[in-house]
């Protein structure tokens, strides 16, 4: 089992920055990789950013690369979303998931960003 419990989401205003944050625990021995998906009201569940959990491979979806960044520390056991230069078209919940070795997926229970022009 893995937990992931998110966290730094709120409001905030075009040009601004926030940086959420994933709480791992449990088998973090098994992760292939860490995730950070967004959706917007009334619009799919998109990847945004990917983490390689053994090679330190990243992946940025191309609405967020430049300005999103995805990184980890271990010693905290947390993944991180940097994300500035926020636009309203940002606004979704956020969502960290964890792919577990095989290929079993845990996610977050999201949270709330929220970007007025």
């Amino acid at each position: 089992q893995v937990r992931l419990v998110e966290s730094g989401g709120g409001l905030v205003q075009a040009g601004d920055s926030l940086r959420l944050s994933c709480a791992l625990s449990g088998q973090a021995s098994r992760i292939r990789n860490m995730e950070w998906f967004r959706q917007a009201p009334g619009k799919e569940r998109d990847l945004i950013a990917r983490l390689d959990w053994s090679g330190g491979d990243t992946y940025h979806a191309d609405s967020v690369k430049g300005r999103f960044t995805i990184s980890r520390d271990d010693a905290k056991s947390t993944v991180y979303l940097q994300m500035n230069s926020l636009k309203p078209e940002d606004t979704a919940v956020y969502y960290c998931a964890a792919l577990i070795f095989p290929a079993r997926k845990y996610w977050g229970q999201g949270t709330q960003v929220t970007v007025s022009s």
